[in-house]
């Protein structure tokens, strides 16, 4: 009989909270529908991993030997031998992208290198409170407000707490209707969240809309090669969407594609959240410097607008600054229910101005203009610490990640601007030979 209850009696007390943590997030997916393709498998798998002597798990077996668990091995093939999984999925995200709008006014491209603050603030503040340079640089990606984006970097710096980092990216992404009406409140006043935007609707050519995924390619690729994998599939998803050619492809990669690979991620990140690895002080502080990252990304995106309207003769609303972080779509629609609570008696202000502008909205799913700005920070954040990462003490740490900082914002707007210069270019000679 005691074979019937010796996994009862193996559970430990990190378990026991760790099914709470997996019920948790199985809650926040199902009743508050936060997140559901991602958290729902996360929860169900923390549960999963956290039963004594789990199958999911590699484990020895009497007179069998060594078998491999289905996390575990999805996740070495998966995520850490060449992170496929999420490298692949940015081929759906692709696809799912119209960046119609932003051709149009390529300068709001802008505001998606200025979202990027927080992923900078989000490393210094790792730094501060003592986590390694990889950690924190990891950490930090938080702020790029994009789950799968979190999972590959952390993975790719070897982090210890790749399970932590996901589970605060894909809550706080779920949360972007608490934390950033709090942030934009903090450095707006309610003049400059009232201000009305006018909107003239353009078209793009098709040859445009084409060579607009290989131009950031080439630009990316060169400016940090490293990128090649992450961007390049992104703009192979997009250039799917826009050749006009392959339409089966792209509902393919939109749909299907992009589904398969969400659950086989959310459910084989939970191999990082096995209790041991993940119940420690340090996933407390994890969460609070995410929080610390989705903040700082929507003030960086809104005081950028503000410093705008001082050159400006038609004044930007600032918010819109908030729309350039990667938490598609909960923050356009946060910046709508601010406009409409703000400026009710303005229906096309109210009504969708911050989709039909691109910053953040997709068609389908997604749009955004952070993409390019996030890629290019994430693969300054992993260059920047494959050449610096023998220095280990604090206060070399502590100048590193201010080097990182200011050349790394200073990189993502010069990169941006390049992209922006030469997709006007394509844009004009488009126009003359029409």
């Amino acid at each position: 009989m005691d074979f019937l209850i010796s996994g009862i009696l193996a559970i430990t007390w990190k378990q026991v909270i760790m099914y709470a943590v997996g019920l948790i997030l199985i809650y926040l997916a199902v009743k508050k529908e936060y997140e559901p393709s991602l958290l729902l498998p996360m929860g169900f798998g923390a549960i999963l991993v956290n039963l004594p002597a789990s199958g999911v798990l590699n484990q020895f077996m009497e007179g069998v030997g060594e078998t491999n668990g289905i996390i575990e091995w999805l996740f070495h093939i998966g995520i850490e031998a060449s992170e496929a999984l999420p490298i692949i999925l940015f081929i759906g995200i692709g696809a799912m992208i119209d960046f119609g709008p932003l051709l149009i006014r390529p300068v709001l491209f802008l505001f998606g290198a200025a979202a990027q603050f927080g992923i900078f603030a989000a490393l210094l503040f790792a730094v501060l409170l003592g986590f390694d340079l990889k950690d924190a640089a990891s950490i930090g990606i938080i702020g790029a407000a994009d789950g799968p984006t979190s999972i590959l970097v952390s993975q790719m710096l070897h982090s210890n707490y790749i399970g932590a980092i996901a589970v605060a990216a894909y809550s706080y992404m779920a949360l972007v209707p608490i934390v950033q009406p709090f942030a934009i409140r903090m450095v707006t006043t309610k003049k400059e969240r009232s201000i009305r935007m006018e909107y003239h609707p353009g078209q793009v050519s098709k040859s445009v809309r084409i060579a607009f995924p290989i131009v950031v390619t080439f630009i990316v690729g060169l400016i940090a090669p490293s990128s090649v994998a992450l961007v390049g599939f992104l703009m192979f998803g997009n250039l799917l969407r826009e050749c006009g050619v392959l339409s089966s492809l792209s509902e393919t990669a939109q749909n299907v594609l992009a589904n398969l690979i969400t659950l086989f991620l959310g459910i084989t990140i939970s191999f990082s959240m096995q209790a041991e690895a993940f119940v420690k002080i340090d996933t407390i502080l994890i969460m609070l410097i995410g929080l610390i990252a989705f903040v700082f990304d929507t003030i960086g995106g809104v005081c950028f607008a503000k410093i705008l309207n001082l050159f400006l003769t038609k004044k930007v609303n600032p918010m819109i600054g908030a729309a350039g972080i990667s938490a598609f779509p909960m923050s356009s629609r946060v910046v709508q229910k601010m406009a409409l609570k703000e400026d009710p008696g303005n229906p096309d202000y109210a009504g969708g101005w911050c989709q039909r502008f691109g910053t953040n909205c997709l068609r389908n799913r997604r749009r955004t203009d952070h993409q390019s700005g996030k890629q290019l920070s994430v693969k300054i954040i992993s260059s920047f610490h494959r050449h610096e990462r023998s220095l280990l003490f604090m206060e070399q740490n502590i100048i590193i990640a201010l080097k990182i900082m200011g050349q790394g914002m200073l990189g993502i707007f010069v990169s941006i601007l390049l992209i922006m210069l030469i997709i006007m270019l394509i844009q004009k000679f488009s126009s003359n030979k029409n």
